[in-house]
């Protein structure tokens, strides 16, 4: 499928920091650097023509309003064939993508990177948290598997919630085990950059050591058993970043993911 940039410019429903609304553009400019090339591993030019497409940056305001844009936009590219390819923006903007590409008639699984399980049924009062979205997309019946990678931060709510809604959790303790997740069919990617641990993505808000590795998480997307129909990247905070460190490592994971999505096209 033609993978679409989508800047998701909200950070309204963060906890702790909010500054992720700056990343869209920040993994823009390492994306195009004249300092990297457009190649991903596997020896696509994601810019070629028939390649990556760019839909720019949508224009939210800061309510919970926002997230009928955001469905309606990825409804807008799935209902087009496209695979929306999301740049955030905080974590609570994956509940609105999914719920779009659903609405389009899309079936697929998700793959979630994560320190965190965003499991909440409520953060801070708020249900539209970034840290409860998987716990409305489970609730709605919007896919088909949920299958998180990376997770060391469950609490005893979060464990319910993951088994009351069926999560498939591989937590870090597993991944050190030799545990990979399995998937078939089409698969949309939730990557927090907070899943990596902050020696490689230092740009978040929520640092938890203990995590994956740049190249544990590149390799995730380059074994997926299924055709990838979107994803996200979400939770770089660029006034966290150190030396632009996290937006190229942002830069390279879109680069490896619109790549998965061109190779599914193919």
């Amino acid at each position: 499928m033609i993978p679409v940039l989508l800047g998701v410019p909200f950070d309204t429903f963060s906890s702790h920091l909010r500054g992720a609304a700056a990343a869209p553009d920040a993994i823009r400019v390492a994306l195009v650097s004249a300092a990297s090339n457009s190649w991903s591993e596997a020896g696509r030019d994601i810019m070629a023509s028939g390649g990556l497409q760019d839909d720019g940056n949508l224009v939210l305001g800061e309510s919970a309003a926002a997230f009928t844009a955001i469905a309606l936009r990825a409804h807008e590219l799935a209902a087009r064939g496209l695979a929306p390819l999301i740049l955030g923006g905080d974590h609570s903007i994956t509940y609105p993508v999914v719920e779009g590409l659903h609405r389009a008639g899309r079936r697929f699984s998700v793959l979630h990177v994560d320190a965190h399980p965003d499991l909440y049924d409520v953060y801070d009062g708020n249900p539209l948290s970034h840290a409860c979205p998987f716990a409305r997309i489970m609730e709605a019946g919007l896919v088909e598997r949920l299958v998180q990678v990376g997770v060391r931060t469950m609490n005893s709510h979060q464990r319910h919630q993951a088994d009351r809604l069926g999560v498939e959790v591989i937590d870090m303790r597993r991944w050190a085990r030799g545990d990979r997740p399995e998937l078939s069919g089409p698969i949309y990617v939730s990557i927090d950059l907070d899943g990596l641990d902050p020696a490689f993505a230092p740009g978040v808000s929520h640092r938890e050591p203990g995590g994956l590795s740049t190249r544990e998480v590149i390799g995730l997307i380059q074994d997926l058993g299924g055709p990838v129909i979107g994803a996200d990247v979400v939770e770089f905070n660029p006034s966290q970043d150190l030396a632009g460190l996290t937006a190229w490592v942002a830069a390279k994971l879109v680069k490896e993911l619109a790549g998965a999505c061109l190779a599914s096209a193919a």
